[in-house]
């Protein structure tokens, strides 16, 4: 226990608070101690005095100084009473235990005289608190002596035997000197028991003091430094003891609750930072895709730039072909093989201008001029013109069409070219028999055409096929210009794209589900009501 721990400080001004207190304890206690034995002692000299004086009275009435001095040798051969002697009025001894002093006269100006003479007219009458004194003897010694007053009673000067005038009211003294050395020896005794007792008392004191300090508060300080320090190297795992329901077990709780934070925010922490290096490492993954996406966007606007100027360079050489193949068919008779070779440069011609003609369409991105239509109308009447093929092909078209479906701002022959174009991929699709079900509703709920977007209130046009399916990895480009799942020679890529085009230029959007072996689903989304610039512009023209 060094000088510098808390437990030893404790103890140490433990000890000197209790070694001061009891100190001043064993003073009060020692002064009451022999104030009351001085007390007591002057008590009984002065009694003893009053005894010496009763006794001796009757023989000195009898004038029988021997049977006076008898008395006082007998009284005075007490180990406590140093001497016994008598005065006269003016100082003399005239009886004494002390024999050499008998005859002498004490100066007035002596320890026992100067109280009664402290003045020229002697004092008649002492209070008995004041007839004690205390004074040393030339060997050292301690003494207490008490006078009693001999006072002329009338028994004394109406005796025969005395020549004592009545005005005399004092006859002499007598003076008793008693030993404190037992009183000395006990107050001596009693200090050093004391003494004895209060350092004992404070070494047991310290002791236990120490210990319970030790128990009670250095131990729970230990443990919140020792915790202190584990924290403080990382540590959040091992917790410190609660050993008691006061103070310091509930900061030892705190301090528990206040690692336990900690350990779960350091949890935290960690998990926070794996969860950022991860979305870090998709937020990179997806810029590299998006700008993979813009360097192909790029690549598509400059290949479609470039298709288009092929295209307007081929249109004019094509519709000459044409032009001049019709004019030779006629001339051919048919059934010839001529008119059969004919016959197919004049559709391949038309394959080719139609090519060309989705490419100017694509390239152009013509605006639509969008009225009030009826939706159901327009899939009727598109479905009517697949609905022959279909037929021949074994594929059963269902429509099921809400006949309270409101009028649509839309531009009617871009959405018959984008239902067309869903229909033709779904009849493609289906390599043997099967279905396609065309359904119209009004979307429950508005609904965003794009994130960001304020919701509005749309129909749903949904087309289902029974066909192959779209494999999930096709799903995310099925929109991208000139990407096609088909066999070459047997699609351009293009048609999704620019019905991709027409449904987002109507301020709507296109969505599909597709299973592998089960067949798709598009839900085409279109605005019920023209957005606020257009129903302007509408009823501008109509009033013109």
């Amino acid at each position: 226990m060094g000088p510098k721990t808390l437990k030893f400080k404790v103890g140490f001004y433990v000890a000197i608070a209790l070694a001061v207190t009891l100190f001043v304890f064993a003073v009060l206690v020692v002064r009451h101690q022999r104030d009351e034995l001085l007390n007591e002692a002057a008590t009984h000299v002065t009694q003893l005095s009053e005894v010496i004086t009763r006794s001796t009275r009757f023989a000195m009435l009898q004038n029988q100084p021997y049977y006076v001095h008898r008395i006082i040798l007998d009284v005075g051969s007490h180990k406590s009473i140093d001497r016994i002697r008598i005065f006269s009025k003016d100082g003399l001894i005239i009886d004494s235990t002390y024999a050499p002093e008998i005859g002498m006269k004490v100066d007035q100006k002596a320890e026992g005289c100067i109280r009664c003479h402290q003045s020229q007219k002697p004092l008649e009458q002492i209070p008995g608190s004041e007839r004690a004194r205390i004074f040393a003897a030339p060997d050292g010694r301690r003494l207490l002596g008490s006078m009693e007053v001999i006072r002329n009673e009338p028994s004394c000067y109406t005796a025969a035997c005395h020549q004592h005038a009545k005005t005399q009211s004092v006859l002499g003294v007598l003076d008793i000197v008693y030993s404190l050395d037992d009183i000395d020896r006990t107050v001596r005794t009693n200090t050093i028991t004391i003494a004895g007792f209060s350092l004992g008392f404070i070494v047991v004191v310290s002791l236990f003091l120490s210990l319970f300090v030790h128990r009670l508060v250095y131990v729970p300080l230990r443990d919140l430094e020792t915790g202190a320090e584990r924290i403080s190297s990382g540590n959040l795992e091992q917790l410190i003891p609660v050993r008691s329901g006061d103070e310091f077990g509930q900061l030892a709780d705190s301090f528990n609750a206040m690692t336990a934070a900690l350990k779960n925010s350091q949890l935290e922490l960690q998990e926070w930072g794996r969860t950022l290096e991860q979305k870090v490492k998709e937020r990179t993954q997806q810029l590299r895709i998006a700008q993979a996406e813009a360097a192909q966007g790029e690549k598509l606007a400059s290949v479609g730039l470039l298709a288009a100027g092929i295209a307007h360079e081929l249109n004019n050489p094509l519709t000459g072909i044409l032009t001049f193949s019709h004019l030779m068919r006629k001339k051919m008779p048919d059934g010839s093989p001529d008119a059969e070779d004919l016959d197919l440069v004049i559709r391949e011609t038309k394959r080719c201008a139609t090519i060309i003609r989705r490419l100017l369409d694509f390239a152009r991105e013509k605006a639509p001029e969008k009225k009030f239509a009826d939706l159901n109308q327009i899939i009727a009447d598109t479905a009517r013109i697949i609905e022959r093929p279909a037929h021949l092909r074994d594929i059963e078209i269902t429509m099921d069409l809400d006949a309270d479906l409101p009028l649509v701002w839309v531009d009617a022959d871009l959405i018959k070219q984008v239902i067309m174009n869903i229909l033709v991929n779904a009849q493609h699709a289906i390599e043997e028999k099967g279905s396609i079900t065309i359904r119209s509703r009004r979307f429950p709920k508005a609904r965003s055409p794009e994130p960001g977007a304020d919701p509005v209130p749309m129909v749903e046009i949904s087309i289902t096929d029974t066909g192959c399916g779209i494999p999930e990895k096709n799903l995310q480009r099925i929109f991208d210009p000139f990407f096609t799942s088909k066999e070459v020679g047997k699609g351009t890529g293009l048609g999704l794209s620019v019905s991709h085009g027409i449904v987002r230029a109507h301020g709507g959007a296109i969505e599909v589900e597709s299973k592998v072996g089960e067949g798709s689903t598009f839900r085409v989304y279109l605005p019920m009501e023209p957005p606020a610039g257009d129903a302007e512009s509408s009823s501008g023209r109509s009033n013109q």
